[in-house]
């Protein structure tokens, strides 16, 4: 009897969304009931083969009524209670696998922060103090000084002229601080950059900084229990800016810098507030270790809504469906997700629990509503699907805690740690 069941057909019918040269005839045919993904992999090379000789195999995967296939055919089918006596319609889709690993790029100290969202460059802060721009893996062009204590966050704010960008950093220094610097490459590299501006009004670390979507505000997040509201211009027009004078160091005149004061305070959380996102320019939303995630009304400055983790959380981020999912990384092994657009949002809609350790850092990708990334003190970065309850690919390129993670251009994976490494995995392909 063992061997039958070894033995079992099933009719499947194998369709795609992606387009020519990848379809292959939507006929039914005959295929072994025990196949997993690559064996199912092997059979579509085989069909896209016969159609095109030039076809250069590639690794899929295979959803089944919307879910990914992590097993057998046949154990799928008996789990999810479908019948194997029917044509079973089988979609397939590109793997999302990163296939290479540049080489690292190397930092004096822990390597905190990192923020992919420009495809010109990589914005990392640091734990000695610095941030740094890399254009590529190992070419840093600019670094950031002024900081008296570890870059703990990073954010690239937007671009003013084609070449030209703003970006800000938080530091257990109690400050934030604002940069502008021209994305051309110096001639003697890396330039050394100060900031133009100086944020000053926590008093604890600044653990977390994020830019409101047109980049004329940004908010912080301290261990001293608040959330800061800045603007990031370098006019003095509201009242909120006082110029440090020019003063000559060893006969050289440094260039002044403005100090910014906060243009208000969001009061609520009752621990340190470890993470802030600004998803939408009315709504901030921020975690903290009070076990609570809450969603900020910025015009009246209060808390519209709270869920409860029941964990110190340490990092929040905000996408997938409708941009309006919320992904958290708390003090236990498990990635959570909720929905707050559904009634008892405290219970999470998805619990990911392949770490072993704190969840450090999560990023939603921002084209995909079904992938994002988590970082952990495990050493390890994982790729997610919500399709499936197992990672899609398990990234072990540090040698410590990994304490960061971010996508760059597109489907390119960026994480950093306690390794003093910036690591950069690519060749993926995000649908």
């Amino acid at each position: 009897m063992e061997g039958d069941a070894e033995e079992r057909q099933i009719q499947a019918r194998f369709v795609t969304k992606l387009k020519t040269p990848y379809k292959v005839p939507a006929t039914a045919i005959t295929i072994p009931a025990n196949l997993t993904r690559l064996g199912l992999s092997t059979i579509v090379s085989s069909l896209l083969n016969a159609g095109n000789p030039d076809w250069e195999n590639q690794p899929f995967d295979f959803l089944i009524d919307g879910e990914l296939v992590r097993m057998s055919l046949e154990q799928f089918l008996l789990a999810k209670g479908i019948s194997a006596e029917k044509i079973i319609e089988i979609e397939y889709i590109k793997a999302v696998v990163p296939r290479k690993q540049e080489e690292p790029s190397l930092h004096d100290d822990w390597v905190s922060a990192a923020d992919g969202s420009c495809p010109r460059f990589i914005l990392t802060g640091c734990y000695d103090g610095l941030g740094r721009v890399w254009k590529a893996a190992g070419l840093c062009t600019h670094m950031l000084e002024g900081h008296s204590d570890a870059i703990t966050s990073v954010s690239i704010i937007f671009s003013g002229a084609e070449d030209s960008f703003t970006v800000a950093t938080a530091s257990k220094d109690q400050t934030l601080r604002l940069w502008k610097f021209d994305t051309e490459e110096p001639e003697n590299s890396p330039a050394n950059i100060r900031a133009f501006k100086i944020l000053r009004g926590h008093n604890a670390s600044v653990q977390s900084v994020a830019a409101e979507t047109s980049g004329s505000m940004i908010c912080s997040g301290s261990w001293d229990c608040t959330i800061n509201l800045w603007k990031t211009d370098e006019s003095d027009t509201e009242g909120d800016l006082v110029s440090i004078k020019k003063r000559k160091v060893k006969n050289k005149a440094k260039e002044s810098q403005l100090e910014g004061e906060a243009m208000s305070t969001l009061v609520g959380h009752t621990q340190r507030v470890s993470s802030v996102v600004w998803p939408e320019h009315e709504t901030i939303y921020s975690a903290s270790w009070d076990h609570s995630i809450r969603r900020w009304d910025v015009e009246t400055g209060k808390d519209s809504a709270k869920i409860f983790c029941g964990k110190a959380l340490n990092y929040l981020h905000v996408g997938g469906e409708g941009s309006a999912l919320i992904a958290a990384g708390a003090s236990d092994p498990i990635l959570r997700i909720w929905d707050p657009r559904k009634p008892g949002t405290s219970a999470p809609i998805y619990q990911f629990c392949s770490h072993t350790s704190w969840v450090s850092a999560c990023k939603w990708h921002d084209k995909s509503w079904f992938h994002l990334l988590s970082a952990s003190y495990d050493g390890k970065v994982m790729l997610w699907d919500l399709r499936t309850a197992w990672p899609l690919a398990v990234i072990e390129s540090h040698e410590d805690k990994v304490l960061c993670v971010d996508w760059w251009r597109g489907d390119n994976l960026v994480s950093g740690g306690v390794d003093c490494k910036l690591c950069i995995s690519s060749d993926s392909s995000v649908q």
